[in-house]
């Protein structure tokens, strides 16, 4: 009987300190305008081994950031901050160990652990930049059904020569071209495409505008080593 009730306290704790669930946001009914002419802070969202992946649009315009999978070769990217959705177990052990989190809140995307894709929805228009230091190495139509909804910009960032970080979702800048060297939170590359028009977007159920953002996924330089 008092393991019963011992249990029982330990679970009314629990869920005290750190709620029953944590539950996903849930998507606002106003639609964000989009925010143009502002550059973003530098603050970064991910890493991989040391290269920083950094904000491309302005704070403000930011409805939510996630993560998820992607197709073989992509890089895995380390998130920076805190899992909005964390499970529970996963927060009580934190905070058991005193592994206190701070940064941006991400949401883990599409109920896996996958974190290959970093999402940052905004509204449509929005100014996006480099989020890296590097060269354009391409860029090339993104095509859903047949139709080009924006381009792919592949970047070569200086600090990471043998990765290419790419960005899709992306009306390019006409001034951008092949070649050009890009600064990080600095150098515009386009506008945020409304591609959630034509295909559902896991951040739809998260954030306002649709659920549209800025795709971005880091893989190995053709003729790198793995």
């Amino acid at each position: 009987m008092i393991g019963i009730v011992a249990a029982l306290a330990l679970i009314t704790l629990i869920l005290t300190a750190f709620g029953s669930s944590s539950p996903a946001p849930v998507a606002t009914a106003t639609t964000p305008a989009a925010v143009t002419d502002v550059p973003p802070e530098p603050d970064v969202l991910a890493t991989v081994g040391n290269l920083q992946i950094k904000l491309p649009v302005a704070g403000d315009a930011v409805t939510a950031v996630g993560f998820h999978g992607a197709g073989p070769g992509a890089v895995e990217l380390s998130p920076v901050g805190r899992q909005l959705n964390e499970g529970l177990l996963a927060r009580l052990w934190r905070r058991i160990a005193g592994s206190r989190q701070d940064g941006p809140v991400w949401i883990q995307l599409d109920g896996g652990t996958a974190t290959d894709v970093m999402d940052v929805g905004a509204a449509p228009g929005t100014d996006v930049y480099s989020p890296v230091a590097g060269t354009v190495v391409s860029i090339s139509d993104y095509v859903i059904d047949g139709k080009r909804h924006g381009a792919r910009i592949d970047v070569r960032p200086s600090a990471a020569p043998s990765l290419i970080v790419s960005l899709t979702h992306v009306e390019p800048d006409p001034s951008l071209t092949v070649g050009s060297p890009v600064l990080a939170s600095s150098s515009k590359l386009g506008t945020v495409v409304d591609v959630a028009a034509v295909e559902r977007q896991s951040l739809a159920k998260h954030a306002g505008a649709r659920g549209n953002n800025v795709a971005i996924e880091v893989q190995p330089a053709a003729g790198s080593l793995p």
